[in-house]
């Protein structure tokens, strides 16, 4: 499965040990010879990769180990070894054995003076390594790597792909690490090995005490980086999610309209929903105002979480949630190492449109609207145009939520409607923060939704009021950061 790996460690500056060298060291280092694997080991790379494994305990949890145990070769004992001394520099640089290891490792060939790229076009890896004999903060080490097989299909394997992606993203990761943009030092090269090639790349601030990585902050560079380098593949994935969910909900509708009317006939096939149903039925008849779940008091929410539940257990809504979790699954392994875990169908935020069906068709108990026909179970799903919202803006957001029309034509009325919010259309801005807050056809950005949601919430609209303050309660970093959203 596709994913790309980053780990953020950091060298304090100013110590008996310059970090200059390693900046020399992963800007100079020449790539590993990649042997046949049929040829084993070596006996001094089985001896150092056992003391590395017991000196540095983490080196287990790197891919290149996983690869050695599956396939121990030449290749990939160097791979690992030359990985886990570059994750844990500044012990090793220690140790008189691993400094032997890097100095007289197998070699291929030079790829220039040095491979060192940054902000500027030509590095003076000279200057470089002074201003960093200099410097007294911390520099952070972060090591970003893919394997290699998606590296070779997306066109990473090669340092000017590198390069382009650190750059374009350089003022992401500079806030991240709370650094302001003017105040953001990289440099960075690519170390093309195994089966796992990486970048290396050394961040700091020219303010010593000022930059600052924590868990989230790591989670932010991987989001961005990764957003970028798998964007055609995740857009596929999340085309394919967002059918998958649209057809849980339709199936969904359909099996609580049947039930409905199965009760209407007296034919109880499924006594506890059924009884479900009733008492949230008679509930609703002290809720005043909307009738929908984010406006329901917390015990009336609890009965419709478990009708949803029960809908859940049904065959046909049941395959549809099975699909649907293994595509979010997929988007989820781009983003993190352990595998998600499975929620019910009530607790997925997603599908609060089956929840609002629950309470249509609760609703129509009360009112005695039940009937024996499928009647208007289609036009459910069919929106109609939205009031107060231009022909334009409705016909374009109607393109965009066809799957059946093909994902060029979608693209090309999502940038559309975008124009359109920036001329100003109050539900063209709405429309546009929903589908960087949803997807799919737009990879989920929280800082664009918070702002067209802001835009749209400024001329009144209270669907993007609405929306906007319950992106607020969320826990994104991104949406708490005051100058999002305001132009």
């Amino acid at each position: 499965m596709a994913r790309l790996v980053v780990k953020s460690p950091y060298l304090k500056c100013g110590g008996s040990h310059s970090v200059s060298g390693y900046l020399r060291y992963i800007g100079t280092r020449e790539r590993v010879e990649v042997l046949p694997d049929d040829r084993p080991p070596t006996r001094k790379q089985e001896r150092l990769i056992r003391k590395l494994v017991k000196d540095f305990p983490g080196a287990k949890e790197l891919d290149q180990y996983a690869d050695y145990m599956d396939r121990p070769t030449k290749a990939n004992a160097s791979a690992l070894i030359g990985r886990a001394l570059e994750e844990n520099w500044p012990a090793a640089r220690q140790s008189e054995g691993y400094l032997k290891y890097i100095a007289t490792r197998p070699r291929a060939e030079r790829l220039g003076d040095h491979g060192l790229f940054g902000d500027e076009d030509n590095v003076d890896l000279d200057k470089a390594m002074e201003e960093l004999d200099h410097y007294t903060g911390n520099v952070w080490t972060h090591i970003i790597s893919l394997k290699r097989s998606d590296a070779a299909r997306l066109g990473y394997d090669n340092a000017r792909a590198w390069r382009s992606l650190l750059r374009a993203n350089r003022n992401g990761i500079a806030a991240a690490m709370n650094i302001p943009p003017e105040h953001f030092r990289w440099y960075a090269a690519f170390h093309d090995e195994g089966d796992h090639p990486h970048v290396h790349m050394m961040a700091w601030s020219v303010r010593p005490g000022e930059a600052y990585l924590a868990r989230e902050g790591i989670r932010q560079i991987k989001s961005k980086l990764m957003n970028q380098i798998f964007r055609q593949e995740m857009l596929h994935t999340y085309e394919q999610k967002s059918q998958s969910r649209d057809e849980l909900v339709r199936e969904a509708r359909r099996a609580i309209r049947r039930l409905t009317q199965e009760m209407a006939r007296c034919v109880y096939a499924h006594p506890e929903v059924e009884k479900l149903m009733q008492t949230l039925s008679a509930q609703l008849e002290t809720v005043k105002g909307k009738k929908s779940y984010g406006y329901l008091p917390r015990p009336v929410k609890k009965i419709v979480d478990e009708v949803v539940d029960k809908l859940e257990e049904l065959p046909v809504v049941r395959e549809c949630y099975v699909q649907w979790c293994i595509l979010q699954s997929e988007v989820d392994s781009h983003y993190h190492d352990k595998t998600r875990e499975k929620k019910k169908l009530s607790q997925e935020k997603e599908f609060r449109a089956v929840k609002n069906a629950v309470i249509q068709e609760a609703e129509r108990i009360r009112l005695g609207e039940t009937t024996f026909e499928d009647a208007g179970l289609t036009s459910h799903d069919e929106p109609e145009q939205v009031q107060g919202a231009s022909y334009p803006c409705w016909k374009l957001r109607q393109i965009i939520q066809d799957g059946g029309i093909p994902l060029e034509d979608r693209d090309s009325a999502a940038e559309a409607l975008e124009h359109l919010a920036e001329q100003g259309a109050p539900h063209a801005q709405l429309w546009m923060g929903q589908l960087y807050r949803d997807g799919p056809l737009l990879i989920p950005d929280s800082r664009k939704a918070k702002h067209w949601l802001t835009q749209a919430a400024k001329q009144g609209l209270p669907e993007a009021q609405y929306a906007l303050g319950k992106l607020f309660l969320s826990d994104d970093p991104e949406v708490r950061d005051p100058d999002v959203g305001i132009r």
